[in-house]
């Protein structure tokens, strides 16, 4: 039976980001799929802000026109958030798809924090900050300000993104996927670097506490892109879950 791993990638990534995964998986009958999603790397932005409902409804189209047969679904980061909204769905009937045989979450986002109130509010502030700089006079500063300012706030992937993407990102961050856990009932894996900055170890035990059945490997010294800094690993358990899967 033909095996295929469609891969999600995170928010300023690109498919590109699952080359490792790609490598670890060669020869082992495993298709990987790993789309750029729209606004990162070739795939044009959105026409209008998005939130995860879009790019959730963006993979299903993608997976309807592209994966054939069974498929197991990974999502890393932001990638994560759209796969726990996709198996959320399809638990709750919500959603006309084949059902994946396997979730895996890498670091994923979607448990919105304190941080994250914070986060937006200081998006807001850039903004206002980048009006200010924009004054006559204060022209000749624009440039270190706006890097200074972006530095203190720590919203660097706003900085560089477009206006559309910057609301997206808002949007995105705004929702809070706790409660959608306890729907899933995909066999799932989840892997966390311990050292996580970005999306704090915290959120991969919850994830595990709530996803009944799930599974939670962490990686001692690795921060957020352990779906890289550990491919091997994570092949190593995609290709076990599979075979599993596919026996069943």
């Amino acid at each position: 039976m033909q095996k295929t791993l469609l891969c999600l990638h995170g928010w300023g990534g690109s498919g590109a980001s699952f080359t490792e995964l790609r490598e670890a998986l060669a020869g082992t009958g495993i298709t990987v799929l790993a789309p750029d999603l729209p606004g990162f790397g070739g795939e044009p932005e959105p026409p209008e802000p998005w939130d995860t409902d879009a790019y959730a409804d963006w993979v299903t189209a993608y997976i309807r026109e592209n994966v054939k047969g069974a498929y197991a679904l990974l999502g890393h980061s932001h990638g994560g958030r759209i796969a726990i909204k996709l198996a959320a769905r399809l638990a709750q009937g919500r959603q006309e798809l084949p059902q994946p045989t396997h979730l895996f979450l890498c670091a994923a986002a979607g448990i919105r924090h304190p941080r994250h109130i914070r986060r937006i509010i200081g998006l807001t502030l850039a903004k206002a900050g980048k009006s200010l700089l924009s004054v006559p006079g204060f022209a000749p500063l624009q440039a270190a300000g706006k890097r200074m300012l972006y530095k203190i706030l720590r919203v660097h992937d706003y900085e560089n993104a477009s206006e559309t993407m910057r609301q997206t990102l808002v949007r995105v961050s705004q929702e809070d996927l706790r409660p959608l856990l306890e729907h899933i009932t995909l066999p799932t894996s989840i892997f966390w670097g311990e050292e996580d900055a970005m999306t704090p170890l915290s959120d991969g035990r919850l994830m595990h506490e709530r996803i009944k059945g799930s599974t939670l490997i962490t990686f001692p010294g690795i921060r957020h892109r352990v779906h890289r800094e550990r491919a091997e690993a994570i092949g190593k358990s995609v290709r076990i879950a599979l075979s599993k899967d596919t026996n069943a």
